[in-house]
């Protein structure tokens, strides 16, 4: 377990390098798409719309002048440290 937290705590001292670049890898839109591609594959377009994040663009109610994406790898980091915690729990 220790490997494993230590993993964990490496990729969240990854975080911030994804904004560095000014936007995270992966996280485009259809223009954003358009723009880098030249079009947007059929496919991708047909199931665009059919997920909505929970805290979608990274924003958060009330978060008053906390940094939202920090909040929120901090919550989506939790979640799977949580997720693996439970699979080792449950697997002893």
């Amino acid at each position: 377990m220790k490997r494993e937290i230590k993993l964990l705590l490496i990729f969240l001292l990854m975080v911030p390098l994804g904004l560095l670049g000014g936007e995270a890898w992966g996280e485009w839109g259809l223009e954003e798409l358009k723009k880098m591609l030249g079009f947007v594959p059929a496919g991708l377009e047909k199931i665009y719309g059919l997920w909505k994040a929970p805290l979608s663009d990274y924003s958060l109610p009330h978060a008053g002048d906390l940094p939202s994406y920090l909040v929120s790898a901090l919550l989506g980091a939790g979640a799977v440290f949580l997720s693996i915690y439970l699979m080792g729990r449950l697997r002893k």
